[in-house]
């Protein structure tokens, strides 16, 4: 399937909010724990799928701000996944070619999970493929008021000056994804149709595919129908149809 893709069509930067791992798992009548097992499974396909297309970049909404409010063990439960699941995948992704990065309020995660995250990225930074970025701790509101605060703090220390900040790419310098282009096509697992406050600033103009299909569930099949899809849009960005041709 991917041999037969034309490759020159695809997104560069796919984003994706991993949505249903638990409506997955109470479906099954097991534990919301099972459906992110599962999930973790899903995230292992979908980035071997995009690294043979040649997608350069695939960033996954991995845990919110907002999911800190869920119940502690499944807090907890996540946390100690996540570490399993990075020192599981170091050396495939490796082989791979598959950079490691991540974007998000490092501050509140757990030491462990963070450092064993931290050494996992050290041991994949030499990787020229796909770049894999976990959004974790992550809100777009959060970064954007701390790009704010970033800029502001150069203000105070005379490094910059309020009129620096005069264009758009100027301020995405200071945002989590600095140096990243913007996602080309976001995709949402679980028929939710919003986006939940993930990279509003960065999916101005990205295409947007929603589908009813859970995240432990979703394919190599669904992810090429997803890019099958982007590739039948039209991307104007402002301007007319004519106006491109």
């Amino acid at each position: 399937m991917t041999e037969e893709t034309d490759k020159s069509s695809l997104p560069h930067h796919v984003a994706i909010i991993m949505d249903g791992n638990g409506r997955w798992a109470k479906a099954r009548g097991l534990d919301r724990s099972e459906g992110h097992v599962e999930g973790v499974n899903t995230v292992r396909r979908i980035t071997e799928v995009a690294s043979e297309l040649g997608i350069g970049y695939l960033t996954l909404y991995t845990f919110s701000t907002e999911n800190w409010n869920r119940p502690q063990a499944e807090v907890d439960a996540l946390m100690h996944l996540i570490v399993i699941a990075i020192e599981r995948e170091t050396p495939d992704l490796i082989k791979n070619n598959v950079r490691l990065c991540m974007i998000g309020d490092t501050s509140r995660m757990p030491g462990e999970a963070y450092s064993r995250l931290q050494q996992c990225m050290s041991e994949t930074a030499g990787c020229t493929g796909l770049t894999l970025t976990l959004a974790i701790s992550y809100s777009s509101r959060w970064e954007i008021t701390e790009a704010c605060r970033r800029f502001a703090s150069e203000v105070v220390a005379g490094k910059s000056e309020p009129s620096d900040i005069l264009s758009e790419d100027t301020f995405s310098r200071y945002l989590a994804t600095a140096g990243m282009p913007d996602p080309d096509l976001l995709i949402r697992t679980g028929g939710d149709h919003r986006v939940s406050n993930f990279m509003l600033w960065q999916i101005a103009y990205s295409e947007i595919y929603v589908t009813d299909v859970f995240w432990p569930d979703f394919s190599r099949e669904d992810f090429m129908r997803a890019l099958g899809d982007f590739r039948k849009r039209e991307r104007r960005f402002g301007l007319t149809s004519e106006q491109l041709k």
